[in-house]
């Protein structure tokens, strides 16, 4: 999965479509309404035609709904209005064929309904369109017919379902019940460009409240949105801001707060580590996922700094019990916070993001020293047994990115993240007993870290780091090649002759 970085991606909340009834869209309807019939035309078919006629498309309601009821929607026997529904790009019909209105061929659709204006006024579309003003400028009155039956033809686009969906929405205007029919996300989504079409205003709110309440796919949501502009700045508040927000740091502030959460609060923070990790991984914006690491990252560190401070030069007064019980949380919290570094780094470098991290790690001459002081005490011992194993861990990590180049740092940078971190490393390696086989594994990829960095410095530089370095050696000198490497690489160099002046 891919999230997304910023706000929206496409949602804007310019200037909303208002809802009027258009009078070229009347016009455009009343000029293809057929007035070249005899007067009891429809009135005849009205005796064949007693349900609707349709393709086999998809319905949004099932077909039983449409059977005529008396006085209620279809219903031939008191309907003063019909109505025919054809997809635009068919040709108005043009022939006596009783059949050629209701029955529809495989290769087309066309639906002849008997409806009732005073009911059709509920879309403000038709009640425009059935006006006194609109009745007396077009021909669509059987002036014949005492019933006075209006005749009307109204294109629907040509899209999978389309007649369907007029039905339902034109059925609709016989209830105010309209959760039986909208029921969900996809059947809002059809009825709803539909009644903003005739300007259905209950049938609109109907919708926008059913999708106001529910959960959305993602491809529901693209389709939601589409609709969006057609609706008023009140009815389309609520959807957007779900979509939307007014903080342009909306994301950042939220992968902020996952990470913490992660790290100090909740209950299984391995699982939740692991799916902040995911979240980190898929994230869109690799700038922001930098700057919240980052910012993470100084707030542990600086935690762990003041911890080992405060453990190193206590500054507080009391009872033996006292001192004790506060020095072992400074430890404590030093602990944990640096198996957050840890967790911090790691995925720093994974999104190649650590250049940071790195500076930052390079510039802790007061950080190692205190470090260097708690560790000679016994103390730590039985309190945080791992403190020093979880301190270089983060070191190597950091480290490995400037040897490998996954991180470019500086010369300076690369002197200082060694000359720094040397010290615990060889403190570590002299006096931590009994070593744990995966410490010793840390302590020797460290060891051959340092060594290729200190070989990417200059000659004056590396002298001054190698002879620190002895303490890499091994009682059998086989077992360390990776300082016999690094000395015979200095000695080569440093036995060149210099190269004459050009």
């Amino acid at each position: 999965m891919t999230i997304g970085g910023g706000g929206a991606g496409g949602v804007t909340s310019g200037k909303k479509r208002q809802r009027v009834v258009s009078n070229s869209r009347i016009s455009s309807t009343i000029g293809i309404i057929d007035s070249s019939r005899p007067d009891n035309t429809l009135t005849e078919r009205s005796q064949k035609t007693t349900c609707i006629r349709r393709t086999a498309s998809k319905t949004v309601i099932p077909s039983s709904s449409f059977i005529a009821t008396s006085g209620g929607f279809n219903d031939s026997a008191t309907a003063d209005v019909v109505l025919r529904l054809f997809v635009d790009q068919l040709p108005l019909f043009d022939t006596d064929d009783s059949e050629s209105i209701s029955a529809v061929d495989s290769d087309q659709s066309d639906v002849q309904i008997y409806l009732h204006s005073n009911v059709l006024r509920r879309s403000k579309y038709f009640a425009a369109l059935l006006s006194d003003r609109w009745k007396k400028e077009s021909n669509d009155v059987d002036s014949g017919n005492s019933s006075r039956m209006f005749r009307l033809n109204l294109a629907v686009p040509s899209t999978p379902g389309s007649i369907d969906h007029h039905l339902t929405v034109l059925q609709l205007l016989y209830t105010n019940d309209f959760s039986t029919t909208i029921h969900n996300v996809s059947v809002a989504l059809c009825v709803l460009p539909v009644a903003l079409e005739l300007i259905f205003e209950d049938c609109i709110r109907a919708c926008v409240r059913f999708l106001e309440a529910v959960p959305w796919t993602e491809d529901e949501e693209r389709k939601i949105l589409s609709v969006v502009p057609l609706l008023s700045k009140e009815e389309s508040q609520e959807l957007l801001a779900r979509v939307s927000i007014d903080r342009n740091d909306s994301s950042e502030e939220m992968l902020h707060g996952l990470i913490l959460s992660a790290l100090h609060n909740h209950p299984n923070m391995a699982f939740a580590k692991a799916f902040v990790a995911k979240l980190l991984r898929d994230f869109s914006s690799k700038r922001t996922a930098k700057r919240v690491l980052d910012r993470a990252f100084q707030s542990s560190l600086k935690i762990v700094k003041e911890s080992l401070e405060e453990y190193s030069s206590p500054n507080f007064r009391g009872d033996h019990n006292e001192t004790e019980a506060i020095q072992r949380l400074n430890l404590h919290t030093a602990m944990t916070n640096g198996r957050h570094l840890w967790w911090l780094v790691e995925r720093m470098i994974e999104l190649r993001v650590a250049d940071t991290a790195v500076q930052e790690w390079s510039n802790q001459a007061s950080f190692t020293a205190d470090l260097l002081r708690a560790l000679r005490d016994d103390a730590w011992r039985n309190i945080v047994p791992g403190l020093p194993a979880v301190m270089l861990r983060c070191t190597c990590k950091l480290s490995n990115a400037v040897a490998t180049g996954t991180i470019l740092a500086t010369r300076q940078v690369r002197m200082k993240i060694v000359k720094d971190w040397l010290p615990v490393l060889i403190l570590c390696k002299d006096n931590v007993t009994p070593m744990m086989p995966s410490h010793k594994t840390v302590y020797v990829e460290l060891e051959d870290t340092f060594l290729r960095i200190i070989s990417t410095l200059p000659l004056s530089d590396a002298q001054e780091l190698l002879q620190q370095c002895l303490s890499f050696s091994t009682r059998n000198v086989e077992d360390c090649p990776h300082l016999i490497s690094a000395f015979t690489t200095w000695f080569r160099r440093a036995n060149r002759f210099p190269q004459p002046d050009m």
